[in-house]
């Protein structure tokens, strides 16, 4: 989007725990992904005529899709490590037996492009100088144990939820009452900032919390599903007042 918009709800101001997303919130997921790709398509010499563009493409919707299938149970972790390159190289005609080293690779290469989003640190710690916080994530959990590492997430988050230890994801229910818990408030006095439609605006708010959604998404019949809305974090800061 070339212009910033935000659309708020009259509310008071009575959040007592901000929970962050990590992933396309907090941090450059989709860069980092498109980083990690270009690594493999560098190393191995078997993608021929195939681009780069249309391995990031493919693998991307891949991904997506075997995410969607373990968030409900229909795929194990294995099957979802294993599928994301095997049915990548499927789809691009090329030898899917070699998705075992090609994810193997992957993996090393991608925590190498790990980076905030544009504004994402500042508001961070800007809240969390006014606010108790907290990041709540889906992604496997030594990964993101790893980016709570690389970050110093674990000395500023007063608590840390990974959705894979607590047995399922979001927007299971189930992930939102343990993460309440943690937090020792009561759901409505939660605010939860994250991008995802489905994982982060539904499963929050029908949990009970507040959701700001940061969202290049300008559906307007969409941003009612959410508590605020905002594409600049400068937005989420006038909200907060920090």
């Amino acid at each position: 989007m070339n212009e910033s918009f935000s659309i708020s709800k009259p509310v008071l101001l009575s959040y007592k725990f901000i929970y962050f997303d990590l992933d396309d919130t907090l941090l450059d997921h989709q860069s980092a992904e498109a980083g990690g790709l270009k690594d493999v398509y560098q190393h191995f010499d078997f993608f021929g005529d195939v681009s780069a563009e249309k391995l990031i493409d493919v693998y991307h919707r891949v991904n997506s899709r075997q995410w969607s299938l373990y968030s409900q149970a229909k795929v194990s972790r294995e099957q979802l490590q294993r599928n994301r390159f095997e049915q990548t190289l499927q789809q691009l005609n090329l030898d899917a037996s070699r998705y075992n080293e090609v994810g193997r690779y992957y993996m090393q290469c991608y925590r190498n492009h790990w980076q905030w989003i544009d504004g994402a640190k500042e508001a961070y710690y800007d809240v969390a100088e006014k606010y108790p916080v907290g990041i709540l994530t889906n992604g496997f959990a030594e990964t993101q144990r790893k980016k709570f590492e690389a970050f110093d997430l674990y000395d500023s988050a007063q608590t840390t939820v990974i959705s894979e230890e607590v047995g399922v994801l979001k927007p299971h229910p189930e992930v939102f009452e343990y993460a309440t818990a943690r937090a020792g408030v009561n759901a409505d006095e939660v605010l939860y900032v994250g991008d995802s439609l489905s994982s982060d605006v539904e499963g929050g708010s029908k949990f009970g919390w507040k959701v700001a959604w940061y969202t290049q998404n300008g559906r307007q019949d969409q941003h009612e599903k959410a508590h605020f809305v905002f594409d600049n974090f400068s937005e989420l800061k006038k909200l907060l007042d920090v």
